[in-house]
């Protein structure tokens, strides 16, 4: 034996069974690593010298997790294409060995069994999992901008059909244990209690045999059949990510490559474009990101230990105080009480609630009971009482100074001395809220998005005079909510909305030159935002943005004055979304553009720039407020403001947020454009300081 601890142990049962135990030393996860290579070959030489096994079990030793995939640090270790394709190749080498052994190896999966980790339990010859809510089986290597690369691409379409292997492969969705076990990823999903005595007995059977037929993956077993599930998959594909992610196609032409050539060539084909993948822009872009998230879980956002939580308050029941009551209840787990000035309201985030959480009954991911259970951890009243057992209340009414000092005021007045006020303004700083308080060392902002369930950003706002303590416990409570919090400064606009409002602002100049409205929106859906603008302002509300700029106007200055189209829009009723009419219609199934919208603004619809041109005029003013943020100190680093960004507003994340993608194009080339644009549209485009200085010393954000 070498001298290190080995991650994979053997022990022989009696019944001669074998059991291959993988626990990673000092490490809370069980991941593939590269070293890992010499200790599963020393692991199956010496299986094939025995006689008397009839069966392996591969398990975990972690209590909770299986492998949760591959070490993804080693892959930014690898310098050129060849380097990445040789740990593929070895992934798949070790894997083909496991499945050749000669008796029946059973894959006993509990936890998470994601990337590496499923392509392992793939070459197994059998799988059982447990049924816990922490059992996920999936392949997310395309949101690292990658394909599976040990196999993947091509043992699950031969185990489950092309159709539902493509989907699970192209999107990295996870599978719960029922569904894995209804598509047939895995063979038994049992009570974790019994999950090992199950495996035992399966690989206690004669070694199943692989038919690999037609029959298995082909739809209907025909050529044709199989054609039109690859078509499909690649128009679905191409509307999604609109060739912004490699990845995809990727997939795509290795599945059917080796579906065709069979899986020997199709295994050299994955390593080979998982190697090129490795070495795209896209895909270091979207690593860092997950390297930045990782990192971000272990930061409590201040100097201090947070306090306990054991009960919040939520004032407002609106759709944003619908939205903050149930990832508190849900996912945090902490019961909540709602204030509302009316039943009307409260009966809204009921509601709001239920619809919620029903959905997730009909999915079968929760059960009835459990549902109830839920619902009645949320309470609710038009008074304060039971707030004096409160820890954290999170203010959701309107924006409104005077409304939210009588907030301030109210809860001070009802709750104990200790709970903290946690405001989710979207514009008013926070500094003007605290002005209120008695105790303005325990306000903070805490700045949720819509919707609060779906959108995983949430800001902190400190004041100049929040204290450490009351920062550390809002951040650890927006984790146990789900969310990835990070720490702004107190300004107008905060980061979020202050790098969105001068790119919405242009988005409004570019239509008011007479830019048709969906070629707009297109732009900038073809640069790789989920949205266009157009449609994001009718999402948001056009009377929000007519309440939001000023603010930013009057706080920041004049680069922020948009285009004078909001009183014109609410003049004839359009909010948007909300009212059914903004700059599109809502009323049918399908929205479509309100042609009338062009006449009310005195527009003569020509498309006269191209998408690219559009695109880029929007995002610099985007870019140049971003970098701003960073040299004035409201947000703490290029990271949080490329997570900010991504996570808040749906900044490409294969562009790697505002300052990766200002780093590939370099400083020089972002202050030339911003110039080359002032000349064009004005000083609004002037570069900010921070830029021209980088350019001259030829400076990145990230070293």
């Amino acid at each position: 034996m070498t001298e290190h601890v080995s991650a994979f142990s053997l022990s022989y049962a009696d019944n001669g069974v074998a059991w291959l135990k993988v626990d990673v030393p000092e490490e809370k996860m069980n991941t593939l690593q590269s070293a890992f290579v010499e200790q599963v070959s020393e692991v199956l030489a010496e299986l094939k010298t025995k006689t008397d096994v009839k069966g392996l079990v591969v398990y975990s030793g972690k209590p909770d997790n299986f492998i949760a995939g591959a070490d993804i640090r080693m892959l930014d270790a690898c310098t050129t294409a060849e380097e990445a394709e040789q740990l593929a190749t070895k992934g798949q080498e070790l894997f083909d060995a496991l499945e050749s052994l000669p008796f029946h190896v059973v894959a006993a999966i509990h936890g998470p069994c994601l990337g590496g980790g499923l392509e392992l339990a793939l070459a197994c010859h059998s799988r059982v999992c447990s049924d816990d809510d922490k059992t996920r089986l999936g392949l997310p290597e395309v949101q690292l901008g990658l394909l599976p690369g040990s196999g993947g691409t091509q043992r699950l379409p031969r185990l489950i059909g092309v159709a539902n292997a493509l989907d699970m492969i192209l999107t990295g969705k996870q599978l719960r244990a029922k569904k894995a076990k209804k598509l047939g990823v895995v063979d038994e999903s049992v009570p974790q209690s019994i999950l090992l005595e199950i495996a035992e007995k399966q690989a206690l059977k004669p070694k199943p045999t692989r038919k690999h037929t037609f029959q298995e993956w082909a739809l209907g077993g025909n050529a044709l059949g199989r054609s039109l599930v690859f078509d499909q998959a690649a128009k679905k594909t191409r509307e999604k990510t609109r060739g912004n992610y490699p990845a995809a196609d990727a997939i795509l032409e290795v599945i059917k490559y080796g579906l065709q050539s069979g899986l020997d060539k199709g295994l050299r084909l994955e390593a080979k474009r998982f190697g090129e993948l490795v070495m795209t822009p896209e895909s270091a872009a979207l690593r860092s990101i997950f390297f930045a998230t990782t990192a971000m879980k272990k930061e409590t956002g201040a100097e201090a230990e947070p306090g306990a939580v054991r009960r919040v308050g939520v004032l407002g029941g609106g759709l944003m105080g619908g939205g903050i009551s149930h990832v508190t209840a849900v996912k945090a787990g902490y019961p909540v009480r709602i204030k509302d000035i009316a039943n009307d309201g409260l009966l809204n985030a009921m509601a709001y609630n239920y619809k919620l959480l029903d959905k997730k009954r009909k999915r079968r991911i929760i059960s009835k009971a459990e549902l109830q259970k839920q619902m009645l951890s949320i309470t609710g009243g038009t008074d304060y009482t039971g707030f004096n057992h409160i820890d954290v209340v999170v203010e959701a009414v309107f924006e409104d100074l005077k409304l939210k000092h009588q907030m301030v005021r109210e809860v001070e007045q009802h709750a104990k001395p200790e709970t903290i006020f946690a405001t989710n303004t979207s514009s008013l700083p926070i500094h003007q809220i605290a002005e209120a308080a008695e105790r303005p060392e325990q306000v903070v902002g805490l700045h949720y998005f819509s919707p609060v369930e779906k959108m995983p950003l949430v800001e902190v706002i400190p004041h100049a005079g929040t204290s450490p303590e009351t920062v550390a416990t809002v951040v650890a409570l927006a984790k146990k909510q789900g969310k990835t919090p990070i720490v702004v400064g107190d300004k107008a606009g905060f980061y979020v909305n202050r790098i969105l409002a001068p790119y919405m602002n242009e988005a409004a100049n570019v239509l008011l030159g007479g830019e048709p409205i969906e070629h707009l929106d297109q732009a900038l859906l073809d640069f790789g935002f989920p949205v266009g603008p157009i449609t994001l302002l009718d999402e948001v509300g056009v009377d929000i943005g007519a309440k939001i700029m000023p603010i930013l106007v009057n706080e920041l200055g004049d680069r922020f004055q948009g285009p004078d189209v909001f009183e014109t829009l609410l003049n004839d009723g359009r909010k948007g979304r909300k009212s059914g009419k903004g700059f599109y219609l809502y009323n049918s199934k399908k929205k479509s553009v309100d042609k009338s919208v062009y006449k009310l603004l005195n527009l003569q619809p020509e498309k006269k720039a191209d998408a690219e041109t559009i695109a880029i005029r929007c995002t610099l003013m985007m870019l140049n407020e971003a970098a701003r943020c960073l040299d004035e100190g409201v947000i703490r680093s290029p990271r949080d403001g490329d997570i900010g960004a991504i996570f808040g507003i749906g900044f490409p994340p294969f562009l790697g947020g505002p300052f990766r993608y200002m780093d590939q194009l370099g400083a020089g080339r972002v202050v030339d454009l911003l110039n080359e644009y002032a000349n064009k549209y004005g000083e609004r485009f002037k570069p900010c300081d921070k830029l021209v200085a980088m350019a001259q010393e030829n400076q990145r954000f990230y070293s």
